[in-house]
């Protein structure tokens, strides 16, 4: 018994001695790699500090430029927007804010142009491009071509506007489909009809330009994809404007197509 345990001792001892070993070696790897990184750090202070330096100088940039610039820019561009909105508003209502003013086009010159020294959506589209008013009255300045029947200038200004709104995004490119499809260019329209569609899943545009893409499938001679835009709103959007005559619309895809 005596000599399993003296065996069994030495044993525990070589495992201990072992085990104390690699632990050594262990920080020994650990101080050579410390060294090195120190060694690294002492060799590249210099660009390091220079690189930390550099990102310092652009993080206070940007907060600079977002505070006493950009901010103020936009808060400018705003309240230069109200102006030509109100012409543009009157249009669309076909209210007169001048007695001088009396037919809509007129107005919606004086929303794109401007008058009495105030800018107009052209002017702030420029001036102030960037900016939230900016990217807005490039909209409005699209419609305003749009109901002026100016369908290149339209399509131009439309195509510049660009959001993420549920309901304007899929508006903005819908008249996009709309100016061309008052040019008769069929394929583009319906293009950017399916697009709009796609655009925002909502109750009230997704029907409306689901139905106008129908139309010009129709149109197109595309009745197999008509009848799919058709079934998707009687599916879809039952209680939708665009329902009402859904059945009507559908009857008539199926009866054409081959």
């Amino acid at each position: 018994m005596s000599t399993y345990k003296k065996v069994k001792t030495q044993k525990t001892n070589t495992n201990t001695q072992g085990a104390e070993s690699t632990t050594k070696e262990v920080f020994e790897a650990l101080n050579v790699t410390a060294s090195r990184s120190e060694q690294w750090i002492e060799k590249n202070q210099k660009p390091l500090l220079i690189a930390f330096a550099i990102v310092a100088v652009v993080i206070l940039g940007y907060l600079g430029y977002t505070k006493y610039i950009q901010e103020p820019k936009e808060v400018e561009a705003s309240n230069e927007l109200a102006f030509p909105k109100q012409y543009f508003e009157a249009a669309l209502d076909g209210r007169t804010l001048d007695t001088q003013v009396q037919e809509r086009d007129s107005l919606l010159v004086l929303g794109l142009e401007g008058a009495d020294g105030k800018y107009g959506f052209l002017d702030i589209a420029d001036t102030y491009s960037g900016t939230k008013a900016g990217n807005l009255a490039e909209y409005y300045a699209g419609i305003s071509y749009l109901k002026m029947k100016d369908y290149k200038n339209a399509v131009t200004h439309l195509g510049n506007f660009s959001s993420d709104d549920e309901l304007l995004a899929p508006s903005a490119i819908a008249a996009i489909g709309d100016a061309f499809a008052e040019i008769n260019q069929l394929d583009d329209a319906y293009d950017y009809y399916v697009k709009a569609a796609n655009a925002k899943e909502n109750e009230f545009t997704t029907p409306l330009f689901l139905f106008k893409a129908g139309q010009t499938a129709l149109n197109l001679g595309k009745n197999k994809k008509a009848l799919e835009f058709f079934k998707r709103i009687e599916k879809d959007y039952s209680t939708s404007d665009a329902a009402k005559e859904i059945d009507y619309y559908i009857n008539k895809a199926t009866y054409t197509v081959k």
